[in-house]
């Protein structure tokens, strides 16, 4: 009687120990975050009456609002600009992180029924989520511009500079919201909590006032809110003042890059209970 062969069984399981193995994974899977990233744009256009000018609704009547009480009311400085054109710089910046962050924090909940059918590197849906408002801002830029020129402030060489800037505002989001986002799984009342965050992060963050405002001493703690750099940069791009703000930047930028490594992190190790708890 002849011995029967001794078999032998396999298991696969992907490996979550590595972040560069997990990222290439997303990257594998960069034709799904384009897909996610189109369907976002379409599901915020459809069947609207303004379309695209939605994009400049947020931040015009939030910087009519900000003119009359802290430009006329209040009389906050401005680092001698026009405090219309000083806060709509910020808000065109600060408006990006906040609709980013808002979409991140949900894009796990928001997708509940692909999660349950499909396996993909789950990481791909708060990436989409803070994709997608960049044609917001650049709608909101292409207008901003132009507006600013036509007032006599013209544009300058700095112009560039934006897409740094903008891509410290993007990792932020990214990595904030991936936290919130593999935390709202499990918590819902984390998307109650999102715009409470927003609303005292707007005023932590010098968007209806200068970051000259805050004493000199304190400035370097100012940037560990990685949009403090950001908003001030995007007014140094935009306005052409004199007023260097990248040791703030450089500061924000270090606190993105953490901030962005820690979600992702935090993200990879607990969205192995997605599919049940979701």
């Amino acid at each position: 009687m002849s011995e029967q062969p001794e078999r032998h069984a396999t298991i696969i399981t992907p490996d979550r120990g590595s972040i560069v193995i997990y990222l290439r994974e997303v990257w594998d899977n960069r034709d799904l975050v384009a897909f996610l990233v189109w369907r976002d744009i379409k599901v915020r256009y459809r069947q609207t009456f303004f379309g695209a000018a939605w994009a400049l609704v947020p931040p015009f009547f939030s910087m009519v609002v900000f003119t009359l009480i802290f430009g006329t009311l209040v009389k906050v400085a401005s680092d001698g600009q026009p405090y219309w054109a000083f806060s709509i710089c910020a808000l065109t910046a600060w408006n990006y992180f906040s609709q980013a962050l808002t979409n991140a924090a949900n894009s796990a909940t928001n997708n509940a029924s692909l999660i349950e059918k499909v396996y993909f590197p789950r990481l791909s849906l708060p990436l989409s989520a803070v994709l997608s408002p960049l044609l917001d801002l650049a709608i909101a830029l292409a207008f901003l511009i132009p507006v600013l020129a036509i007032a006599g402030i013209m544009p300058s060489p700095r112009l560039p500079l934006l897409i740094p800037l903008t891509a410290i505002a993007l990792a932020s989001a990214l990595g904030l919201g991936a936290i919130l986002a593999s935390l709202n799984v499990r918590y819902r009342d984390i998307r109650h909590l999102v715009p409470l965050l927003l609303q005292l992060g707007m005023f932590a963050t010098p968007v209806v006032y200068p970051a000259s405002l805050v004493p000199e001493a304190l400035r370097p703690l100012l940037g560990l809110n990685p949009m403090a750099g950001v908003v001030e940069g995007f007014r140094w791009v935009l306005l052409g003042s004199s007023t260097d703000p990248w040791s703030l930047v450089a500061v924000s930028a270090v606190t993105a890059t953490v901030l962005l490594a820690c979600g992702i992190v935090i993200f990879m190790r607990l969205e192995r209970g997605f599919a049940d708890l979701i």
